[in-house]
């Protein structure tokens, strides 16, 4: 009480806690508004452009959308805990199970032929879309991390009216990010995975191969989520022309290491377009980009799934997972990589990957015509090699 007697008591000292309250108080006031306004609060569930966009499109601009609502038959949305995933399964009920995954950009729409040609073979073919891309609802506080994506997996397994649990209880093929996931799927629940199929797997990118920029911007946190969500934004938006991935230099080049190096935007935009060389891109491959550009404008959890999918997301350092997938049976896994594949390289993963999982004795491995997006630029190579690997030809 003396204390408090005294600062009244004393003009001099009563304006100096004045003064240094109303210093703090301001400051926690501009550190809260500023933490606000650049580190927002994350809702639990981003609903996706289903419930969202979609019901105020007319039919035309629907129609004109590259991924449509009725893209692949047996849709059905299954609403989790996550939010609601999209869910394709349609071919013979009899026939060989086969779940596919996508990449990390676009949608379900980059396997189409993939997953058409094996419903004509006799398959019965499962697809989703990864949590805020294509029609999936994006959870907003969660890590895209391992955890949830084997997660999503489950939910879609078990809402399928059939069986596809148990020992030896379908075959999985995931491309890229895809085949990061499935990886680690794949390890988790070995005995469930018939046979395993990896196009252009993500999961042992060598770190050095991506931008050290790159990797502080979008893994060390320190970048305001706003300010990072507008470069993703401004990034994935690029003209077509420079979304034309990068040649990797030859050691005569007098390159420097920043002009060397991809970034994490090149991660997702070689998915969407890839060639070789610096040719046009395919019309299907023009459909990708436009379906990447319209997830921008419709889905607004696209980007906040970008930004923590690149963030952690199974991309690189999973050789744990790998190691696991020497002990399959020798002759269930297999590796497909293109040949002009900018992104997973194919002699980086020569060195890297093929020793982990037991070498060519225990895998099939083959590199094959195209880029890193060779499963809708160069389909038939990719599904020969497919039944070639499950005696299908």
């Amino acid at each position: 009480m003396d204390t408090v007697t005294k600062c009244f008591s004393s003009p001099g000292e009563s304006t100096t806690t004045a003064v240094v309250a109303t210093t703090v108080i301001t400051t926690l006031a501009l550190a809260s508004l500023t933490r606000f306004a650049l580190w927002p609060r994350k809702p639990q569930i981003i609903p996706g452009a289903l419930t969202t966009s979609v019901p105020r499109l007319s039919k035309e601009e629907l129609a004109k959308t590259a991924y449509r609502t009725d893209h692949f038959p047996g849709a059905r949305d299954v609403v989790t805990p996550y939010g609601n995933i999209r869910v394709y399964e349609f071919g013979p009920e009899q026939g060989r199970k086969v779940l596919l995954i996508h990449g990390i950009s676009t949608s379900c729409m980059t396997l189409i032929d993939i997953a058409n040609s094996l419903v004509e073979k006799g398959c019965r073919v499962l697809m989703f879309d990864l949590f805020g891309r294509g029609y999936s609802d994006a959870p907003g506080d969660l890590p895209y991390d391992t955890r949830l994506f084997v997660s999503q997996i489950l939910l879609v397994l078990a809402s399928s009216p059939l069986a596809w649990t148990g020992n030896n209880a379908f075959s999985l093929i995931g491309y890229s990010l895809g085949g990061g996931i499935a990886v680690n799927f794949a390890a988790t629940f070995p005995d469930m995975v018939q046979s395993l199929v990896l196009l252009s797997p993500a999961g042992l990118i060598r770190p050095e191969n991506i931008g050290r920029l790159s990797r502080l911007i979008f893994t060390s946190g320190l970048v305001p989520e706003r300010l990072l969500a507008w470069l993703t934004k401004s990034r994935l938006r690029s003209p077509i022309d420079n979304a034309v991935s990068k040649k990797r230099p030859t050691l005569n080049k007098a390159l420097s290491p920043i002009e060397e190096k991809e970034d994490f935007i090149d991660v997702a935009v070689q998915e969407a377009v890839d060639p070789p060389t610096q040719q046009s891109p395919t019309p299907f491959e023009i459909e990708v980009v436009s379906f990447v550009h319209w997830s921008l404008d419709y889905n607004e959890g696209f980007v906040p799934a970008m930004m923590s999918t690149m963030r952690y997301a199974p991309l690189m350092d999973q050789q744990q997972y790998w190691r696991m997938l020497a002990k399959r049976k020798p002759g269930t896994t297999a590796v497909l990589i293109g040949r002009d594949d900018n992104l997973i390289q194919s002699e980086d993963y020569e060195q890297d990957a093929l020793p982990l999982i037991g070498g060519k004795d225990n895998v099939f491995w083959r590199i094959v015509p195209g880029a890193h997006n060779f499963p809708f630029t160069h389909p038939q190579s990719a599904l020969k090699a497919i039944y070639e690997f499950w005696d299908m030809e």
